[in-house]
């Protein structure tokens, strides 16, 4: 092995200073493999997020750089340009945000957040950083408004006061528009928060200023008084102009619109209620819903344009959200499926005194972002390019694959783009700023996304961009209930009964296995053409057991490997496939009732993935099949196998027969740690805690305390038991991690009510340190409702019932590799692991290829090899012999539905397995290691001979959530993930920690669930219910992130301003310009109150101000910096030259000194 010094191993112990790796002495398997990974290799960092920001709040688009931003209630940032041209940041203080305003054109953005903080930043980098923040102390922000080109910000606050903010330097000036001026001096009442501030679009002097109370005050800003003053009996929620400057629009609180005349205050000059009814006897229409927000937009050639959200009739209940769309005499309703949060119209042009010429309306809506054509008739929306839909289901399950087959994105996107909706706006995506960095990755990533109604989503990952490919619906295979009574009993969920739990694919053959929460298995095949399924294969599986009272291992000893000839009583038992005919006993308990019913009608399946076989656990007995918690499949073998908190169960889905249906402790056979018998016959029914029930709590180890969930939720991350084992009547209600909200109180009551047992040997043994192992599957977490975090049951009602081993099965391992000690040759095997830390290995016996395949049975049988960890078992792997990853051999995708006159023998030629395993050839002497991963440690294997070479206890505080084997592109580690937010990487075999960052603590379930590792230092998890984000542990891609992220601003001409026209210029009219610099400078308006804000200087400093580049602030920005370079070298010179007089005053002074001395002298006395 690579000698390396001590320093390197340190620098991976950045936290977990428990964390101990020891190599075992005496083995001549340490001294074979060259590792090349140091620790210089790691770097962790963000890379980029997906999907539609989570709660967002606001909403602004610059339309000459043509990039829209987004903000959040949780003070998240999003910025999107062009399709794969997209940004997220974030303000420190994470307060919601209120209010946006690009400085349009300039590469900057102003964002107001609720914490009465307002900020600049810096578009012009790749990744945007704030230059400069202002936080208002005594007033709470309303209403921010930037005109055009100007860099002085107009504020408005709850106490009905504006300020102004220089937004290059973000001072104050001292110029203030009191509330108390503004409006009547007779008036009595305050007229309430400022709710709008605009200029005149043809006088910049004129500001418009909206109170909510309904008051409207047109403020000069020269003479510093009020020219009119506009009141309406109703509140005021949105402000809008006509671009000549002599109308203005207002929405009200009861549903109207009200249009005034500028010089005519007395009354307006209309009034409309877009959806009230007219009475006939001229009275005024019935109120309506608040119009919350309009946009009036003027058109050259018709009629101008009304915008607006709400405003709909009180008697429309159970209406959907409506955006309003008033063009002439028609009126058009547009329905959106979630509430309204903000629009905003898309114009031609960013000068507000031009006519308008509006061609979009961005609506961003709570859950989704719709753009409206506005040129074309009926208002299509337009296709939305961005990966915004990751949540159109909620996601219950993630995994990712980087360097897949490069024929696989290709293929996805075939059979996905006939999917495609139709009735789209023909024209281009108008939010298209931005240009697209230079990526550098050039290998394919695939995320697929398991989601609630049961679809499966895949993605194109490629280059840090996101892209959907294929939608696959795994309800359709199953029966629909077409009402709720119709509803089948036989669920054991409250809701989603098609939930993706698990996935597990072959991106090489393209098989497809997924588990669902009602306990089904479906595995798909991929084809290029559709097909008709007359009848979809079934296998119904009575996967149960039951249990005596169990005795403990003593130690961490791993007990002897008993002699091949041992494992004959542990014969496999005979396929066991049940009709669908479910049948109940006289007294009405269920039994061989699957949970969900395949439907009976033909099956059209087009391009893309379809249904090989269903699998469906059964109810046994009255009670409910326990939830997948593990699942594998092999394209090479045609086998599938998956297991829960019962046992285990091999199916062959080329032959459709169920191979193996064993309880767990079956498997051990004669060699079983925990001494546990099958109970037979039942005596008595009892209700169990079904593997999620604590210890005791006078019993608990310290130890004990930080141990994990069962494995049952952290392998696969999805499982929330409640309870309901052996003997529940009632149908076992399982609580889904769609909302991760379960069904705790429930949980808790059927603790209580649990029937005491004696079982001497688990209560006198509790103490033992290594009884943890044991404990650990007991320790459920409680996941808390309101504060979406993760705690530790300490229910003490537990009864040694509970400690009858649920052992669920948590880890599957197809490999070609030694099964056994004596071996002198790797066969087909599968390694079991357990969520008490034992794995388990059996021998896979496989007839020939070809037609034999077809119709000999394959022959499974337990090994008996037993090796033990601390924890939950969480992933295996394998490496030969120099190091490098064994991959489980997979058999080339091939055309299932290929044509039957093709040759046969070619057909099963194609059909022959691809072994990417040089193991078949390998000789004796030659090593294969086996890497385990549990919750709580790894050990590396080396095999045949089963000695355990290294050793490392990850985590003594925690449990690892997630675990894979990955490939680096200069060689393999382990990466782990702990539920204390350590992430981890280990150097393999010899386990030396190489990466230690403690990055994001475990605050909700979502997070653990969704959490994975993938080959090239990729990561990526749930962050949000909405939001994917991605990370990596490469130094390799970290240094090139900057290069493959896109460019937000680009360089473009702002375009001119619109012509006065020869009339306007020689009799005047025309926008009238402003000197606001003269109005609100400090030497004329003086200086803001110091108290009234603190002004707080951003990252992005000088250096940001610097890469202005063009545009009015831009240049003012960079004269500014000239400036004060000028004055800070004029500086030096002052101080240079004063010190140089000081110096020839002191040289004046010596010398006046000395003629007085010597003036009295005579020559010849010097």
């Amino acid at each position: 092995m690579k000698k390396f010094n001590i320093r390197k191993v340190l620098d991976g112990l950045t936290a977990v200073s428990s964390s101990s790796s020891s190599a075992q002495p005496g083995n001549r398997e340490n001294d074979l493999i060259q590792e090349t990974l140091q620790s210089e290799h790691f770097q962790l960092c963000k890379t980029v997020r997906h999907g539609f920001p989570y709660q967002p709040s606001s909403m602004a688009f610059d339309p000459v750089q043509k990039i829209l931003a987004i903000g959040t209630q949780n003070g998240a940032l999003r910025l999107f340009g062009r399709p794969g041209v997209e940004c997220y940041c974030q303000h420190d203080s994470g307060a919601a945000v209120i209010q946006l305003q690009f400085l349009i054109n300039e590469g900057a953005l102003v964002s107001a957040l609720a914490d009465d903080s307002i900020h600049l930043w810096n578009l012009r980098q790749k990744r945007p950083a704030i230059l400069h923040s202002l936080k208002f102390n005594r007033e709470r922000i309303t209403f921010c408004h930037l005109p055009f080109q100007s860099k002085w910000l107009y504020v408005g606050t709850e106490r009905g006061n504006i300020h102004i903010v220089n937004v290059e330097c973000f001072t104050l000036s001292g110029y203030v528009i009191m509330w108390n001026k503004a409006i009547e001096l007779s008036s009595k009442s305050h007229p309430g928060p400022v709710v709008h501030i605009s200029d005149n679009p043809m006088d910049e002097g004129k500001l418009i200023i909206g109170f909510e109370s309904g008051t409207v005050v047109l403020w000069d800003l020269k003479s510093k008084k009020a020219d009119y003053r506009y009141t309406y009996d109703e509140a005021i929620h949105s402000v809008d102009w006509h671009h000549e400057g002599k109308q203005f629009l207002c929405s009200h609180s009861d549903g109207t619109l009200t249009i005034w005349n500028v010089k005519s205050p007395a009354k307006p000059a209309q009034i409309i209620t877009p959806h009230g009814k007219q009475p006939k006897d001229g009275k005024k229409p019935e109120p309506c819903k608040p119009i919350l927000k309009v946009e009036y937009k003027t058109t050259r050639a018709g009629d101008p344009f009304m915008i607006l959200s709400g405003g709909l009739s009180y008697d429309t209940v159970g209406r959907r959200p409506c955006l309003t769309v008033m063009h002439g005499k028609s009126t058009a309703v547009l329905e959106m499926d979630y509430p309204i949060v903000d629009f905003l119209t898309l114009c031609e042009t960013p000068y507000p005194n031009d006519f308008q010429e509006p061609y979009a309306v961005v609506v961003l809506l709570e859950k989704d972002l719709v753009v409206i054509d506005l040129a074309q008739n009926g208002y299509p929306i337009f296709e939305n390019p961005y990966p915004l839909s990751i949540h159109e289901s909620p996601v219950t399950c993630c995994e990712y694959f980087a360097d897949c087959p490069v024929d696989l994105i290709p293929a996805l996107y075939s059979a996905g783009s006939r999917q495609k909706r139709q009735g789209y706006s023909k024209k281009e995506w108008p939010i298209s700023g931005g240009n697209w960095g230079l990526g550098t990755q050039s290998y394919p990533e695939i995320i697929i996304t398991g989601h609630a109604d049961g679809s499966i989503k895949f993605w194109d990952a490629s280059a840090i961009t996101l892209q959907v490919l294929y939608k696959l619906k795994t309800a359709k295979v199953f029966e629909k209930a077409r009402n709720k009574d119709d509803k089948p009993n036989t669920d054991i969920v409250d809701e989603d009964p098609f939930a993706i739990q698990i996935l597990s694919w072959c991106p090489e053959s393209r098989i497809l296995c997924v588990a669902g929460v009602s306990a089904h298995v479906i595995i798909y095949r991929f084809s290029k053409q559709e097909v008709t399924t007359e009848v979809l294969q079934l296998l119904e599986v009575r996967l149960q057991y039951e249990l005596n009272d169990m005795e403990s291992p003593d130690g961490d000893q791993t007990p002897a490997t008993p002699t091949p000839g041992a494992s004959s009583n542990s014969q496999p038992s005979a396929p066991q496939s049940h009709p669908s005919t479910s049948s109940s006993s006289s007294d009405g308990i269920r039994d061989n009732v699957p949970c969900l019913k395949v439907r009976s009608t033909p099956l059209k399946q087009s391009a893309g993935y379809q249904v090989e076989l269903v699998i469906q656990l059964v109810w046994v007995s009255g009670e409910p099949p326990q939830q997948i918690t593990s699942l594998g499949v092999n394209s090479s073998y045609g086998l599938v196998v998956f297991g829960n908190s019962n046992g285990l169960a091999i199916v062959d889905y080329i032959q459709k027969t169920v191979l193996l249906n064993l309880g767990t402790i079956e498997l051990y056979g004669s060699n079983d740690p925990y001494q546990r018998q099958p109970r037979s016959p039942r005596k008595t029914r009892q209700p169990s805690g079904a593997g999620l029930c604590d210890i005791n709590e006078g019993s608990t180890t310290s130890e004990d305390r930080c141990k994990s969930p069962t494995a049952v939720l952290t392998s696969n991350h999805q499982q929330f038991y409640n309870g309901g084992g052996r003997g529940a009547k009632m149908s076992r209600k399982l609580s889904l991690p769609t909302e991760l909200k379960p069904d705790l109180d429930k949980r808790e009551r059927r603790h209580r009510g649990l029937v005491k047992k004696q079982c001497n040997s688990v209560e006198e043994q509790t103490e033992t340190p290594e009884r943890g192992v044991f404990h650990r599957m007991f320790s459920a977490p409680l996941f808390n409702i309101r504060d979406n975090s993760f705690s530790r049951s300490r229910s003490s009602s537990v009864t040694s019932i509970d400690k009858e081993s649920r052992e669920a099965i948590t880890c599957f391992y197809f490999c070609e590799t030694y099964t056994r000690k004596t071996d002198s040759s790797t066969a087909p095997s599968l390694w079991v692991g357990t969520s008490l830390g034992t794995v388990l290995v059996i021998v896979l016996n496989l007839p020939p290829a070809g037609e034999q395949r077809l119709l000999q049975p394959v022959i499974v049988s337990p090994s008996g090899t037993l090796i033990r960890l601390k924890g939950a078992i969480l992933r295996m792997a394998f490496l030969d012999s120099t190091g490098a990853i064994l991959p489980p051999a997979y058999e080339a995708w091939r055309e299932p539905n290929a044509p039957d006159d093709k040759d046969e023998k070619d057909k099963l030629r194609k059909r022959r397995p691809v072994s990417v395993s040089p193991s078949s050839s390998q000789e004796i002497s030659e090593n294969q290691y086996a890497v385990i991963c549990s919750e709580k440690q790894a050990k590396v294997i080396a095999l045949p001979s089963q000695n355990c070479i290294y050793k490392h206890n990850i985590t003594e505080t925690s449990f690892v959530l997630r675990a894979d084997v990955v490939q680096m592109s200069n060689g393999i580690c382990l990466a782990c993930f702990c539920a204390n937010g350590h992430i981890m990487t280990l150097s393999l075999p010899s386990l030396r920690p190489l990466l230690d960052v403690n990055y994001l603590p475990l605050t909700d379930m979502r997070i653990a669930r969704t959490f994975c590792f993938t080959n090239n230092g990729q990561a990526l998890y749930l962050v949000s219910p909405t939001e994917i984000q991605r990370i990596t542990y490469s130094q390799d891609t970290c240094e090139n992130l900057q290069e493959m992220l896109g460019e937000l601003f680009t360089p473009v001409e702002t375009p001119e301003a619109p012509n006065r026209g020869f009339f306007k210029g020689l009799f005047g009219g025309g926008a009238q310009s402003l000197d606001r610099e003269e109005l609100f400078g400090e030497s004329v308006a003086g200086k803001a109150s110091r108290s009234l804000a603190q002004h707080i200087p951003g990252p992005g400093g000088i250096e940001g101000m610097k890469g202005a580049a063009s545009g009015v602030v831009g240049e003012l920005a960079r004269a500014r910096i000239a400036l004060d370079e000028r004055g800070q070298k004029l500086g030096e010179l002052e101080e240079r030259t004063a010190a140089m007089m000081a110096s020839a005053d002191s040289f004046s002074k010596h010398a006046h000194d000395m003629m007085l001395k010597c003036k009295d002298k005579k020559w010849y006395q010097f």
